[in-house]
This record gives structure tokens, sequence and C-alpha cells, in this order.
């Protein structure tokens, strides 16, 4: 009598960033200098949404689609601000905020803003058995000064991640690494500008 009743509806997957990869120790080095991680924003996703997104690039690339049963645990702009913060810090002091009023300060002085837009951020399909996790940001360090602020540098980071297969976990794999990869590559331009 039971297999007449009705199933319940399956409960989506629910992913995070897991743990973030363990750093081989480098060589100890001077401190760099602090800065300032200005909330990140996502001009183009809302502020609530936990769906994992894909794309068919090769039907139609403007169209955004939710996977069914797959769920961030936070909105994907949260995941990339706790991952840009934690991997960004591993060898400087990442103060949160930069965009109030209220500046952080550091020894009395106001650290470089890094300023942060999520462009894409979405599980892309190149064709029915290619896909990539594609994360594109902009990234801008600003010097807060009294007559105004100043630009340090501006660059624009997009990492396509190979996916291993076609489906949200793959997705949110490649998604993962990109992210981290995308986090290196700052790091790398950070220095660069001498911060």
């Amino acid at each position: 009598g039971c297999s007449v009743l009705p199933k319940p509806p399956a409960q989506p997957v629910r992913y995070d960033f897991g743990p973030e990869p363990v750093a081989t120790a480098p060589a100890p080095q001077a401190q760099r200098p602090a800065i300032a991680l200005a909330e990140v924003e996502a001009p183009g996703l809302r502020d609530s949404e936990t769906s994992v997104l894909y794309r068919l690039a090769y039907a139609d690339a403007q169209v955004v689609r939710p996977y069914q049963l797959a769920r961030w645990t936070r909105p994907p702009v949260q995941l990339v601000q706790q991952r840009l913060s934690s991997g960004l810090g591993r060898d400087r002091a990442v103060l949160l905020g930069g965009d109030g009023t209220a500046q952080p300060k550091v020894q009395g002085q106001s650290p470089a803003v890094l300023k942060v837009e999520l462009e894409e951020f979405s599980h892309v399909f190149l064709s029915a058995q290619e896909s990539v996790g594609w994360v594109r940001l902009r990234a801008s360090l600003v010097d807060r000064q009294a007559q105004g602020d100043v630009l340090l540098g501006q660059t624009t980071f997009i990492v396509q991640q190979p996916a291993a297969g076609a489906d949200a976990a793959s997705g949110v794999r490649a998604l993962t690494q990109a992210t981290d990869k995308v986090v290196a590559d700052m790091q790398a331009w950070l220095q660069q500008l001498g911060r």
C-alpha cells in the first residue's frame, strides 16, 4: 500500500567552496602592506540569489539558467568575498570595509582599498560535452586621500576552469577552482603594484 504514496520532492543539494587549499609554506618574507577589502559587488546578480547558474554558450549564451536542484549555501558574492579575504590574508592584514565613511586604519594610516565587482560567475557549456567554470571580476585598487581618491590600478580577471562533467557538482568544483585561481592572480597583481 505504501507504494501508492507520492514521493517527497527532491531537496536541492547545497554547495560552498569547501575548505581552502592548503598552500605550501613559502619562504619567510616581509609582511605585505595591509589592504581594506570593500564589500564585493555583483551588479548582474540579485543579492539573495543562491542558485547555481549555467549558460548554454553553444545554443543561447545570453540566457542564464538555474540548476533546479543545486544551491549555494550563501549568495556567490559572499562566498567570493570570504575566499578573497582569506586568500589575500595569507601574507597581509586584510581589513573589511573601506567603502563607507568610516575608513579602517592600520597604525593610524588608511590602507589602500580594494574594490571588486563580480561580473560573471556561472557554469558555461561551450558544447554539450565541454564546459567551464567561468569567473570574471574587475578589481580596482584605490588610495583614499583627503583631497580625493587616487586610482592605483584597475584590471579584469577572467578564468575559465574546465569542468570534469556536465552536471552541477562538476560546475561547482570548476567555479571553486576558478575562484582560487583569481585569488592567486590578484595576489600577483597586488605585488606588481607594490602592495
